[in-house]
């Protein structure tokens, strides 16, 4: 397994998938490969708890 570059659907911007990164999807049983960037994946996550602490 070599590491794999993809590209963030929401930035446009590219970021690497490492070799850890696959295994640990694979051990957990994920069968997507991400499709943003880590620094979407926070903005979204925080965006999402942001949203939940409103109520």
């Amino acid at each position: 397994m070599a590491d794999k570059t993809l590209v963030c659907k929401d930035c446009g911007k590219q970021f690497a998938f490492t070799e850890g990164e696959q295994a640990f999807y694979k051990e957990k049983g994920f069968t997507n490969e991400p499709t943003r960037c880590p620094d979407c994946r926070k903005a979204n996550k925080d965006r999402r708890n942001s949203n939940r602490r409103s109520f």
